[in-house]
């Protein structure tokens, strides 16, 4: 497994964002229920907030919650929404320490009140600081916020402020939740699925994906430090031929 002295710090991915899976499976396997798995998952988080700040990367996002969640268990939304307001309480000083600014993407307005309340707390009490963003993805869908993009864009064009014909990327990129950060370098996926599920569906169209089977909760330091030397071995083209790469390197 890979050590911070294997990263090579002049090849740090600028933005990580990560699928978080395999809370559930890894309770089930150890007979417990599936709240211990969320519990040990958000032990993951913490390391992997603190390993992402000691070796340089600006911006980390993190899928949460998504949209398709509120279809759990009631039991479970609830034991979730307890473990967010707990570990941002928990963490808040980190954050001060550490120069990390709380961000958050996605329907918010779903929150229970009391999580959205300790959310703009930290939010903003973090504001101010510079040297890592930190983004929850909460309630949040790629396909919702596409569609939200779409209507308001719509609306725009309605009001005769913008024209059809001036849509590009960077106009959509605009409206999307991201807006105000780069798209990700790197997705990491735990739990070995290969899918996405909805998560940044504009904004990884050229971003490296890393799929590891270990699961969420087992998922720390010396894993996560694998996903970034993996990155680091690979050659980003963007469409362009690896000659081509190489003469603009140069």
């Amino acid at each position: 497994m890979a050590d911070i002295k294997d990263i090579d710090p002049q090849n740090i991915p600028r933005h990580v964002a990560i699928i978080m899976d395999g809370n559930g499976r890894w309770a089930r396997k150890k007979a417990l229920n599936r709240i211990r798995g969320h519990e040990e998952g958000a032990r993951s988080v913490k390391e992997i907030v603190t390993t992402s700040r000691e070796i340089g990367i600006s911006y980390l996002t993190l899928y949460a919650f998504s949209e398709e969640n509120w279809g759990r268990p009631r039991t479970e939304i609830q034991a979730l929404m307890r473990l967010l307001k707990r570990y941002l309480k928990q963490e808040l000083s980190e954050m001060l320490d550490n120069g990390i600014r709380l961000n958050t993407i996605g329907f918010i307005n779903k929150l229970p009140n009391d999580v959205r309340k300790t959310l703009s707390d930290v939010m903003d009490k973090t504001s101010r600081n510079s040297d890592m963003v930190l983004t929850l993805a909460l309630s949040y869908g790629g396909r919702q916020e596409l569609t939200d993009a779409v209507k308001r864009i719509a609306k725009r064009v309605e009001s005769g402020d913008l024209k059809a014909e001036e849509i590009t990327e960077d106009i959509i990129s605009g409206f999307l939740h991201t807006y105000d950060m780069p798209d990700p370098d790197l997705l990491i996926r735990t739990s070995g699925e290969f899918r996405i599920s909805n998560f940044l569906l504009w904004q990884i169209a050229y971003t490296e994906i890393y799929i590891t089977p270990t699961l969420w909760p087992d998922f720390r330091k010396s894993e996560f430090l694998d996903a970034i030397l993996e990155y680091q071995k690979r050659e980003r083209r963007f469409g362009l031929t690896g000659e081509q790469v190489k003469g603009v390197q140069k």
